[in-house]
């Protein structure tokens, strides 16, 4: 379980342009659903970048001109034959906020307009729309999330992530081929966000530690490595010659039943336990950590073990409160990696 307003602190840490003023009020408004939290985000961030100008592109056009413009395609001239009506079809280029990004937010616009939110999100949304009519709109299920951002369309950056949450996130297919929107995220976006936001967590509040999400080379022998997989951390915690690998998983079941027993996921333990053999190969002092997010099921894992000379912790993560108790417990976990060398002990 995770309250509602949760989810924006986790938002704001993995975006921090939502620590400024402009986005202020979400952090203490009441919403109905996780639909009407992104849909009052992207209406802020649509309203800032009005403010700002919406970012514009070069387009390129072709058309029957009585005036030469650009360059003449002499070959769509003659197809279409617009010297009877004395034109030549040119092709140029346009200034022109009907960028891909624009198109993306007005798609994602229109589409809360159609779902179960606030009649007040939806007339904010609808004003916001007016600003767009120069601007078309775009298959949600064509969308290319492949943006490269510069200093130019950098305030699109939380703006594209927001969108990508509500449509990939929140969109299901029914039975009948149409779709619908889901109050909540599902969990494999929500996975991504609870990696992202405590690692930007530990990354604000503990600059003495190195914080990275860093791949883990293999201890090999004799040096081939073809077609090894990557081993790329979700969290890993360096300070001094202490090491602390956490993997962060966001499940509906924080454990497995087999034979009316529950285990760990077999998947997950094996995996946190190669990550710190291989990087122990390194030197220094390195444990891991499975950091599951805390459902509600009756039994929750709590348990460190000792490996081969490491020690694999395994924790929840309570997200079902103040966001204040969050922020405890996560920096028990720093406080103990940074104090103790019996880490989650």
């Amino acid at each position: 379980m995770i309250r509602i307003q949760n989810i924006y602190h986790m938002l704001a840490y993995a975006f921090q342009i939502l620590r400024e003023q402009g986005y202020a009020s979400c952090g203490t408004e009441e919403f109905e659903n996780t639909t009407d939290l992104l849909s009052a985000i992207l209406a802020k961030g649509v309203t800032v970048q009005i403010k700002r100008g919406l970012g514009r592109t070069y387009i390129e056009e072709t058309e029957p001109l009585s005036c030469l413009r650009g360059k003449i395609d002499v070959t769509e001239s003659i197809k279409q034959q617009t010297i009877i009506t004395q034109q030549l079809v040119c092709t140029y280029d346009e200034f022109s906020v009907d960028s891909y990004m624009n198109r993306i937010l007005k798609t994602t616009m229109e589409l809360l307009l159609r779902y179960d939110i606030p009649k007040a999100r939806k007339k904010e949304l609808q004003n916001l729309i007016l600003y767009f009519n120069d601007v078309g709109t775009i298959d949600i299920y064509s969308i290319n999330w492949s943006f490269r951002f510069n200093r130019n369309n950098q305030s699109y950056q939380m703006l594209m992530s927001v969108c990508y949450l509500i449509i990939k996130g929140l969109l299901q297919t029914t039975a009948d081929g149409s779709v619908k929107l889901m109050q909540f995220l599902d969990e494999q976006r929500m996975c991504r966000l609870y990696e992202k936001f405590i690692l930007e967590y530990f990354r604000k509040h503990y600059p003495q530690i190195k914080t990275a999400a860093s791949q883990i080379g293999w201890a090999l022998d004799d040096g081939i490595s073809a077609m090894l997989p990557t081993m790329q951390s979700d969290i890993m915690l360096t300070y001094r010659n202490k090491t602390l690998i956490i993997d962060a998983k966001y499940y509906g079941h924080a454990t497995q039943k087999q034979y009316d027993v529950n285990t760990l996921h077999s998947n997950n333990l094996y995996q946190i336990f190669t990550y710190v053999k291989n990087k122990a190969a390194t030197g220094g002092e390195v444990s891991g950590m499975l950091l599951y997010a805390k459902t509600d099921e009756a039994i929750q894992p709590n348990n460190t073990y000792m490996m081969s000379g490491n020690k694999i912790s395994v924790k929840t993560l309570d997200l079902d409160c103040e966001f204040s108790e969050i922020a405890n417990q996560l920096n028990k976990i720093a406080d103990e990696f940074l104090h103790n060398s019996s880490i989650g002990a």
